[in-house]
């Protein structure tokens, strides 16, 4: 990510209390006889009872009642407890910690003519730019309740959306509340006087904690609290979450060593969760292969309703569903919207007001509005295809009736046939109250040595000190003495490779053993590039006339020519021209259009959902079809029943089958597409350690396929190649085999160039410097063969391989997945032709292999003949029908424009043949 820096580098201080040798450091002091939030200043009791009044009133005022969490939220504040908050969206949040905050840190007016703010006291954390603002609008409501007997409080965001006027005036004096993101904390945190703008802080919130709890943006939220308890040790913290399986483990992550209170708000809410059903489901299904069929469907749902939010999983089909619904009702033109993150921040700013003020009939979005954002107005959800997770699909839900008692109905349309027992496995997740645990990220020494660079912008270190104030976090509790030595090696001199060159001197110890930035060149350098979020570089989308649209991935583009077509922001747009990292286009019409896929699309299914699932499946083998998506589904579930069987928690279902294509495996662990990947792989190279051979491989997120074009005796060698190592060095030899079969170099080295960026390895360029990602991607690949050949102990080599393996591969996941499976009774069908659920995975090869007009006569084919081996009537409709819906269950990233032009698509990872062995 590419942070908007501070206006100017502030210079540490020079000269002050040196006396030769070693020393710790002395914050200057904040607020004489200042006492911690747990003792209120006895000053200020009349004020405090003056604020509870007034703020009871403004309660109210609105017809309000607190409710019990609310109340509890409020005693533990004023106890000077820190804690998290775990309720249901809508349910009131927010105002439960921002009025206990009011409460308890609210001071008595001194008689001044014009009495300045108090200073920063309230940090707001969230994890998007747009929630800010929001957030922003809701905490300012209620100081305007306040009165005259306390201090005005002062409210504001900073964030990269903060215009520059904005941000000076910060620079100046910051604002008594301020809402903000980590990056931008980050930022502050970087300053030179660091300990004088934040030591006053006297409480931290992180809203939509969730959300940041599993990545490294969570890590350093962490980092920077850990630095902020340096400087005020009474500091309260609140985490805020409304979908979480884990929540002690939650609350350790957000606070540390230091006890806190959880708080979960029981607050009467319905929630309705139900399915979109087609009038038939398919026996024979595909991926995506309903494609558009639901329109109608969703448009009458639309119809019905005043607002509605309609989820897709992928910024592509949200573009083709929001073109699809104007063309059928183009008087909705100006009342439904798109929105998702690859929009101009203008544009997408528009379609959020619009919700707000309930001008839109409809919104077409992403993630991009997952997250707390207010909109009062938005009466249902639908989500199109899988939520993938029992937490996403109730932070979807919880997009409508965003309110305390307000129902919220979310309603699933499928995409696929077997969709539908996810609608009946999520709804019954949900009344089970299972929901997906998240967990922070170990030690990941990228995030570190940045957060190095940046404490000693900001002020500098002592090692000692902060290597205790870094083991206080729960990502670094277990950092050893000789990680950190290596940390503080690389951020003085990059390593034992790098150590010639002055640029990656980013941080050395002075005279006194303080460390500092030695060069105001690379302290830019590093405010520049401070964050986490990495992501692949991107190209503006702007109109021949001026206006910016937006900016796709530079790979989709860097493959179209002039005169090509590409849906995007709703409109079809034609390229005139590519220049300075800017795709110039206007609008075209009546032209076959290209629709932009952005990598990170494919989301594999939890383990919740999976599960769950499977215990559907269980119940339609007892023969109970008792919920609505099961009794629509049950002709394709019968299918499967007849010809092969249906999974179950105690049993492993494997079919296989001859054809002329070779000898296939299907396997069905219902463990999510990145876990059958792994295990798809290790179960080919293990049979090839048996007899060289190569394999295609196909994945979905309930099983995969392994095809040899060689026979295979699979009832002999399945049993054997679904071991589980066993010894003490089971873990270390199952960790070899996994990588051994797989490409695992490329994948390491791929995930390396995250490393290296938030690492600040490759800088990424000043405001209005271009780099493409190409350039990049030859900086990271230099580094990567550097430290590979002249330091191979690096431990940014190693972080690489760990993570790929963690986040890539599941590791953990696959060898749960193994171990399940060693406990189930392996249930193993011959095939005379393709069952329900394997026809899914041999459409996923298909594609691979063939154009999309030989696919689609492919599919057709062989619908029509299954069909009439399960004595049904044919309604494929044909192979237009099935190109038509090609274009979805391709989630990734995509290929060019079609044209004459257009060759095979290249092999992807799903289905790569494995070289013999």
């Amino acid at each position: 990510m590419t942070a908007t820096p501070d206006p100017a580098f502030l210079p540490p201080p020079l000269g002050e209390g040196r006396g030769g040798g070693k020393r710790r450091i002395k914050d200057q002091p904040l607020v004489e006889g200042r006492v911690p939030p747990s003792q209120p200043s006895p000053s200020g009791g009349r004020s405090k009872a003056a604020v509870k009044a007034a703020l009871d009133a403004w309660f109210a005022a609105r017809g309000w009642k607190p409710f019990k969490f609310q109340r509890d939220v409020w005693k533990a504040i004023a106890g000077g407890k820190s804690g998290m908050l775990h309720a249901t969206t809508g349910a009131g949040k927010t105002y439960a910690v921002w009025l206990g905050a009011l409460q308890v840190f609210s001071q008595a007016r001194k008689e001044t003519a014009r009495p300045a703010s108090p200073p920063l006291t309230v940090l707001w954390l969230t994890p998007m730019r747009a929630l800010a603002a929001d957030t922003l609008r809701a905490i300012k409501q209620p100081l305007e309740a306040l009165g005259d007997e306390v201090h005005p409080w002062s409210a504001g965001a900073r964030s990269g959306d903060t215009s520059s006027a904005e941000r000076a005036a910060q620079n100046e004096r910051l604002p008594t509340v301020l809402v903000t993101t980590p990056e931008s904390l980050s930022l502050l945190l970087a300053r030179a006087d660091a300990s004088q703008v934040l030591g006053h802080v006297k409480m931290v919130v992180v809203d939509e904690w969730h959300e940041l709890l599993g990545n490294k943006r969570g890590v350093q939220v962490q980092l920077a609290l850990a630095r902020l308890r340096r400087w005020n040790p009474g500091l309260a913290v609140w985490g805020m979450s409304a979908t979480l399986g884990n929540l002690h483990e939650a609350m350790h992550a957000l606070l540390g060593d230091e006890e806190g209170v959880l708080v979960q708000g029981q607050v009467p809410k319905k929630l309705v969760v139900d399915s979109l059903l087609p009038g038939r489901a398919e026996r024979f299904p595909w991926g995506g292969h309903l494609g558009l069929t639901m329109l109608p469907q969703v448009l009458d749902e639309i119809a019905a309703s005043s607002t509605t939010l309609v989820f897709t999983n992928t910024r592509s089909q949200s573009e083709i569903w929001y073109q699809a619904m104007l063309e059928a009702r183009p008087e909705w033109a100006g009342i439904i919207a798109l929105h998702h993150g690859s929009l101009d921040r203008a544009v997408r700013e528009w379609v959020e007001l619009g919700l707000k003020n309930g001008e839109l009939k409809a919104v077409v979005c992403t993630s991009s509005l997952d997250l707390g954002v207010d909109f009062l107005p938005v009466e249902r959800v639908l989500q199109i295809g899988s939520p993938k997770g029992v937490a996403r699909l109730l932070q979807r839900a919880g997009r409508s009736g965003h309110a305390p008692g307000r129902p919220s109905r979310v309603t699933l349309v499928p995409t696929h046939s077997i969709e539908m027992v996810e609608g009946a496995a999520a709804r019954a997740a949900i009344a089970a109250g299972h929901i997906e645990a998240r967990h922070t990220p170990a030690q990941p020494l990228d995030v570190l040595v940045q957060h190095l660079v940046t404490v000693a912008l900001g002020g500098g270190f002592i090692p000692d000190d902060l290597y205790a104030e870094v083991r206080g976090t729960a990502a670094y509790a277990n950092l050893s003495q000789e990680s950190w030595e290596w940390c503080l090696s690389f951020v003085s001199q990059g390593g034992p490779s790098l150590a010639a060159y002055p640029d990656y001197r980013r941080a050395v110890p002075d005279a006194e053993g303080v460390w500092r930035v030695p060069d105001a060149r690379l302290a830019r350098r590093h405010r520049m590039n401070i964050g986490t979020i990495v992501s692949d570089a991107s190209m503006a989308v702007q109109y021949m006339g001026g206006t910016k649209i937006g900016s796709v991935e530079e790979g989709f583009v860097a493959r179209m020519k002039p005169g090509d077509c590409f849906l995007f922001g709703g409109r079809l747009l034609e390229l005139v021209r590519i220049h300075d990292m800017t795709a110039w286009v206007r609008r075209a019409t009546g032209k076959r259009a290209a629709v932009p896929r952005w990598n990170g699309g494919r989301m594999p299914l939890s383990t919740t959902l999976a599960d769950a699932v499977v215990q559907q499946l269980a119940l339609a083998g007892e023969g109970r079809y008792e919920s609505p998506e099961l009794q629509c589904v049950r002709p394709l579930l019968e299918i499967q029943q007849q010809w092969s069987a249906l999974p179950t928690p105690q049993t492993l279902l494997a079919e296989t089958l001859v054809t002329r294509e070779g000898s296939h495996l299907f396997l069905y662990p219902f463990a999510g597409r990145h876990v059958h990947m792994g295990l798809a792989s290790l179960l080919a190279w293990r049979v090839a350690q048996h007899d060289a051979r190569t394999f295609s491989i196909a994945v979905n997120d309930y099983g995969f396929e392994l095809l040899s074009a060689l026979p295979v005796d699979w009832p002999v060698l399945l049993p054997q190649v679904l071991r589980l190592p066993e010894g003490e060095d089971a873990h270390a030899q199952l960790l070899h085999e996994v990588l051994a079969s797989l490409n695992a170099g490329e994948l390491a080295q791929r995930r390396f160039r995250e490393i290296a960026r938030v690492s600040g390895l490759i800088f990424q360029g000043y405001p209005g410097e271009k780099r493409s990602s190409r350039q990049l991607q030859a900086s990271s690949s230099l580094f990567w063969e550097v430290f590979r050949k002249y330091d191979p102990s690096n431990k940014l080599l190693l972080q690489a391989e760990q993570e790929l393996l963690a986040q890539e591969l599941e590791i953990g996941r696959l060898r749960a997945s193994l171990e399940r499976m060693a406990t189930q009774q392996l249930v193993l069908r011959m095939l005379e032709r393709p069952t329900p659920f394997s026809f899914p995975l041999m459409v996923e090869l298909f594609r691979e292999k063939l154009s999309n007009e030989n696919v689609a006569d492919r599919i057709a084919r062989m619908v029509e003949q299954l069909e009439k081996a399960a004595g049904g009537v044919v309604t494929a409709g044909g192979v237009e029908r099935v190109k038509s819906t090609l274009a979805f269950g391709q989630e990734g990233p995509g290929k060019p424009p079609a044209g004459p032009r257009q060759g095979r698509r290249p092999p992807s990872r799903r289905s790569r043949p494995l070289p013999p062995l």
